[in-house]
């Protein structure tokens, strides 16, 4: 019997349904080998350990068989794999977790693996938005919030832009079509932002006797 933890949700990604008159304009979800090397750093951890075989293995090459000093250098390498696969489930199980949402009226994000977390951001709340595209498509739009938007680098982490952690940016991590994807978002909050708002004010009774 299959089972979903999100099968609670009225719409994927979203705690209820969007409003009468919003409408979903994508949705998606980090690709998890991009996720397992932007934010998890897993080429760099690759190449530690690669180095580490190669240092070890040039230290007793010249006091051992080749066999042996090979099999002396192994050991660093299986490390390394089973750190790689490790760094590899978590970007998985990250992505799989996770679920992006634009809307014509605000960003949504659905993250965390162990404890879900909704962050909804709309339009009026987001000063700027940043993309960095990798040669493969993929890339992250970040958002600089504005006003009293205040969140939390830990909270965020890895859905944030790295390296900012006074004022954390909330990101779309490691999407695939990522110029696609922000060419959506940027079309969305303008037209938002530059709607007008009608709002009904009451007739006061000094207007009426004018009247």
């Amino acid at each position: 019997m299959s089972h979903d933890d999100f099968e609670i949700e009225p719409v994927e990604g979203l705690p209820e349904r969007p409003p009468k008159g919003e409408q979903i304009l994508w949705q998606g979800r980090p690709d998890p080998w991009a996720l397992a090397c932007g934010a998890l750093s897993l080429k760099w951890v690759a190449g530690y350990f690669v180095l580490l075989a190669a240092w070890r293995f040039t230290t007793v090459v010249d006091l051992l068989p080749l066999g042996q000093a090979i099999g002396a250098a192994v050991p660093y390498l299986l490390l390394g794999t089973v750190v790689c696969a490790l760094l590899w489930l978590v970007a998985y199980v990250q992505a799989r977790a996770t679920m992006y949402t634009i809307t014509d009226a605000r960003v949504v994000m659905r993250i965390g693996a162990a404890l879900t977390l909704t962050i909804n951001l709309p339009y009026t709340q987001v000063g700027n938005a940043m993309l960095d595209m990798r040669k493969n498509g993929t890339g992250t739009i970040a958002l600089d919030t504005t006003g009293d938007t205040q969140l939390g680098y830990l909270v965020c982490w890895p859905h944030a832009r790295p390296w900012h952690f006074k004022k954390a940016q909330p990101a779309l991590r490691c999407i695939k079509d990522a110029e696609h994807v922000a060419g959506i978002l940027a079309s969305a909050a303008e037209a938002r932002v530059t709607r007008p708002e009608v709002a009904r004010a009451p007739v006061s009774s000094n207007a009426m006797a004018a009247e």
